[in-house]
């Protein structure tokens, strides 16, 4: 047999290699190993030709699941399947699970690990726990070779396979074996599905206990191996599964495990289901199917998950004077704030030099694209892109309104971009003197706005302005997104006589139109205005600024209508129309450095 790492530099030492899932060799020895020619390793397939069911183990071997590094944040966890010391089954309690791992972005490894038997070993107790201690530190050296985090490598364990587990965990310093360097065996964390975890007369399993220690064994062995009685504090963090009516392994093992972990302060959680018996796997029927999506939610609770895309909001203070302010939320109800509240960019360009109404997309080239309000009268508006949303380019105005005489302003300029087309379309709100006369009102000193836009692929080139929506009544902050029907555009109706002031929606099947007859309000007996939309866990949420009442609100749709939740959001103190957009969440975590 060729030496593990050997193996590996025969294979390239590519993570290409093991992509296709070879079986890594532990030892280029096996420790205390005895050569018999009739211990032949049996392995029953399935129809498929995967290995269901080994037996009679000589070669203990790792088989890599490397999962997409982009989706990863380093965890891997290596996976001992279960079957009383006698066999083990390697799909259901192996593969199937390191898949599974492979979909939360984890890297896993099944370990075939050697059962018990004195006829190939000088002492069967100890081998299985020789190829777990190996296992563990076969990861941890080659860590960065693979793109694996040292200290983030977990050791899961089914039926027999979880007593090896929390023998690992209690056991790892034990010298069973002469390790070939100094590498840790000590899993960071531990994850236990149905474990036997006692040898106590009563409460083990008869032929897990039997085949690992021996029949009729008694006193000092038998609480060794009762690992409930081994904890200390320093034993490692640990996730029970077990189901109440277990009748093969008592779910007092996991009782009894998790109230030493409890009185030795070591973080645990255990879910106790009441019917799925024994060997569900990754759950079979009833609740015991849920604790995937639970251990999931543990891992990430722990950082062994790579966090979810977050959420930004870009925003002004003020009159927009200090420039853009950005806050951050991992669920799109509670923001904070970041870099203190201060600006992240000053504005330079437009005759007032203001920075309002920042909208900000990320666009098909990959880059931050952002354009504001950079004056009250002017007939332009700002315009900046960024990769980080910290390094901003040049900023420039764009003169949107230059061809417009008698153009007022240019306010709250939005960008949605057209996968199809590849191409931006860049609106915003002007009045121009003299047009749409039938809707004018004093009272509004005379505004008037109309919907107007602009297309362009580079943001150097850029079509000739046209009207966009004209709704019969004066609009204003126009905010677009793409939907499975099409296009939304979430509006303000601006009239003031009779008051409106409030949010509307009209939709098409092209971004640049036409657009419906503009919608019932969609907010309340408030004036609302600055409407931003995201889609979280499939339900469209519109953010608004209640300027009247200085704060922000929320609407969220429902299948009876549109809910307002401003009770259950939070903004910083001060935010003023601003746009909500999904980001990675090393995007937030470089913000919050700021």
């Amino acid at each position: 047999m060729k030496k593990a790492l050997f193996f590996f530099v025969y294979l390239g030492i590519s993570l290409t290699a093991f992509s296709q899932k070879k079986e890594i060799p532990l030892w280029d020895k096996v420790p205390d190993e005895i050569i018999s020619k009739e211990y032949i390793e049996k392995i029953v397939t399935n129809k498929d030709g995967i290995a269901v069911d080994v037996r009679k183990v000589t070669v203990p071997t790792l088989k890599a699941y490397f999962a997409d590094q982009e989706k990863s944040n380093g965890t891997s966890v290596i996976i001992c399947p279960g079957g009383a010391y006698g066999m083990l089954a390697i799909d259901k309690e192996g593969y199937k699970v390191a898949e599974w791992f492979n979909s939360l972005g984890i890297n896993a490894f099944v370990l075939k690990y050697r059962l018990p038997s004195d006829l190939i070993m000088k002492n069967k107790t100890v081998a299985p726990l020789q190829d777990a201690q190996e296992a563990v530190r076969l990861v941890r050296r080659n860590a960065a070779k693979w793109k694996l985090d040292p200290n983030k490598i977990g050791f899961m364990g089914f039926s027999a396979g979880g007593h090896l587990a929390s023998t690992l965990a209690t056991h790892y310093d034990d010298k069973v074996y002469t390790p070939s360097d100094t590498t840790s065996a000590k899993p960071n964390f531990s994850i236990l599905i149905y474990p036997v975890i006692s040898m106590q007369e009563g409460i083990t399993h008869l032929g897990s206990k039997d085949n690992l220690l021996g029949k009729n064994a008694q006193g000092e062995i038998v609480d060794k191996y009762s690992n409930e009685k081994q904890i200390k504090a320093s034993t490692p963090k640990t996730f029970l599964v077990h189901a109440t009516d277990d009748k093969a392994v008592p779910v007092e093992n996991s009782i009894n495990y998790y109230l030493a972990l409890k009185k030795e302060k070591v973080p645990a959680e255990m879910h106790l289901y009441e019917n799925g018996g024994h060997g569900f796997g990754l759950g079979v029927k009833g609740t015991n199917t849920f604790w995937p999506e639970t251990c999931k939610k543990w891992l990430a609770v722990n950082d062994y998950t790579l966090k979810s895309d977050g959420y930004v909001f870009t925003y002004f203070k003020g009159n927009g004077e200090d420039g853009l302010h950005l806050s951050y939320s991992e669920d799109g109800y509670k923001w904070n704030t970041l870099k203190n509240d201060t600006s992240f960019l000053t504005p330079e360009v437009g005759k007032d030099k203001l920075m309002r109404d920042p909208c900000v997309i990320k666009g098909g080239d990959g880059l931050y694209h952002m354009v504001w309000t950079v004056s009250w009268t002017d007939k332009g508006i700002g315009y900046a892109c960024s990769k980080d949303l910290i390094h901003w380019s040049k900023q420039e105005f764009i003169p949107v309104m230059a061809h417009e005489e008698k153009t007022r302003n240019t306010w709250a300029p939005e960008i949605t971009y057209d996968e199809k087309s590849k191409t931006y379309m860049i609106y915003w709100a002007s009045t121009i003197d003299g047009k749409f006369l039938e809707t004018k009102s004093e009272e509004e000193k005379g505004y008037n706005h109309r919907i107007y836009y602009t297309t362009t692929k580079d943001f150097k080139k850029f079509s000739k302005t046209k009207l966009l929506y004209e709704p019969g009544f004066n609009v204003i902050d126009a905010s677009i997104v793409k939907t499975e029907d099409g296009f939304t555009m979430y509006l303000k109706d601006e009239t003031k006589v009779p008051v409106q002031k409030n949010l509307k929606i009209a939709t098409s099947k092209k971004l640049e139109g036409p657009y419906t007859k503009a919608s019932d309000p969609i907010t309340g007996n408030y004036w609302a205005e600055g409407p931003t939309a995201i889609q979280i866990s499939n339900e469209w949420i519109v953010y608004f600024d209640k300027y009247t009442q200085k704060k922000y609100g929320a609407v969220k749709q429902t299948s009876k209508g549109w809910e307002d939740i401003s009770d259950e959001v939070s903004f910083p103190k001060g935010t003023r129309h601003g746009t909500v957009i999904k980001v990675p969440s090393e995007v937030i975590n470089q913000l919050k450095k700021e």
